[in-house]
């Protein structure tokens, strides 16, 4: 028997799995002030809103160049399009993340070859990457999963060995760092997403692409606006992949909190550390190890617990007011538009196995401690009724 739910009238508030409205309210009146500033100027897409913020988030990540445009999908697409890659090519990704690493390659022509990922950090496993490498492969896309970077040494050895580019994607990594460096300039290019729900996030959709090559960079402006380094006058076949200047405006407005916010963030997965220990649930939920080399933003703080409890114990966190998502519930090799690859299923056992068990638990640098304890009790409460349903 499953447990029933324990909403009632008096059920405390419920706690979101992202409260974008805090951040909002807390910087009202200058959010307001800069979407007013764009409304007023009648520069709506790119325009020096957008150039002074690629110049401050460049700065922010260490590289010397910072591109924007309309998502992180979209920096993905032009990335891999300012690096000559398309027909032919092959792409290492891994199987287990957000759709658009491995669609970005598809979509510009190569192959994306899929690689699983490590058990621990449910990142690109470097251990199996040379064994797919063929002379087709062009790059390794590391996507720093969930707000940690991967194991940069071990790929720019490989890569460094077969002269293969080193395409980040950090998109739900801004401000993470591997041994001291921002991700961003740990590749060629790195892929920055700002959805709203980001360290980093906008009023919508947007996106950036960093380098510290001029070639590359002059390259990418280029293909976000049709192609064209000249208005009109197309050298190659780009796409509307532009920055709108209200997301650049209220982007500046935040970026100079990120880093408070990355520690609020840091501070959270803590607390939830030590709750989970202190309430016993340690051995029924895996909670996300950030490594020592590394600093884990939490962009989502990732939990791992027996699958056949999972959709059950996501189903009761909904019905008692806490937010929560799987990250994600099949990996890419089995969805059925990359049914062309030729993968089956047992393919990427550890990718399989991660996509049965995890689920996201509420965070966001706002969340206070009486939240997370709620979000501890009620998981707390599922385990308790689980053990008594089936003594």
């Amino acid at each position: 028997m499953k447990p029933t739910s324990s909403v009632s009238a008096s059920a405390p508030a419920p706690v979101p799995l992202c409260d974008i409205q805090a951040q909002y309210n807390s910087l009202k009146e200058e959010i307001n002030a800069a979407v007013l500033r764009v409304l007023g100027s009648g520069q709506a897409i790119l325009g020096p809103e957008v150039a002074a913020f690629e110049q401050e988030a460049a700065q922010f990540c260490g590289a010397q160049f910072g591109i924007g445009c309309g998502s992180g999908t979209d920096a993905l697409v032009l990335a891999l399009r300012a690096l000559d890659i398309g027909p032919g090519d092959e792409v290492i990704v891994p199987p287990f993340t957000f759709f658009a690493s491995a669609s970005a390659v598809a979509r510009i022509g190569a192959t994306p070859v899929f690689v699983d990922v490590d058990p621990i950090t449910f990142n690109l496993d470097p251990g199996q990457i040379e064994a797919k490498i063929t002379s087709r492969t062009r790059a390794i896309m590391p996507v720093h999963l969930f707000g940690q970077c991967c194991d940069m040494d071990a790929i720019w050895q490989i890569a460094g060995d077969r002269q293969l580019y080193v395409v980040e994607d950090a998109a739900q990594s801004f401000g993470s760092e591997y041994r001291g460096t921002r991700c961003g300039t740990l590749g060629i290019v790195g892929c920055m997403s700002f959805y709203p729900t980001k360290n980093l996030g906008a009023l919508g959709d947007a996106g950036l692409v960093t380098t510290n090559d001029p070639a590359i960079d002059k390259k990418l402006r280029a293909l976000r606006v049709h192609g064209s380094e000249v208005k009109y006058y197309h050298k190659y076949i780009g796409y509307n992949m532009r920055l709108d200047a209200v997301h650049a405006a209220v982007l500046r407005v935040k970026l100079p909190h990120v880093a408070t916010w990355l520690t609020a963030r840091e501070t959270a997965a803590k607390r939830y550390d030590s709750l989970l220990e202190r309430a016993n649930l340690h051995g029924f939920m895996r909670r996300p190890i950030a490594m020592p080399d590394r600093r884990h933003t939490y962009n989502q703080y990732v939990v791992r617990v027996p699958s056949n409890h999972r959709d059950a114990l996501v189903k009761y966190l909904k019905e008692n007011g806490v937010g929560v998502e799987v990250y994600y519930p099949l990996s890419l090799h089995q969805q059925e538009c990359f049914k062309y690859l030729g993968y089956r299923t047992g393919d990427f056992p550890t990718s399989e196995e991660s996509a049965g068990g995890v689920l996201a638990l509420p965070i966001f640098p706002e969340i206070t401690e009486a939240q997370q304890e709620r979000v501890v009790d009620v998981c707390t409460s599922y385990l308790r009724q689980t053990v008594r349903r089936a003594a």
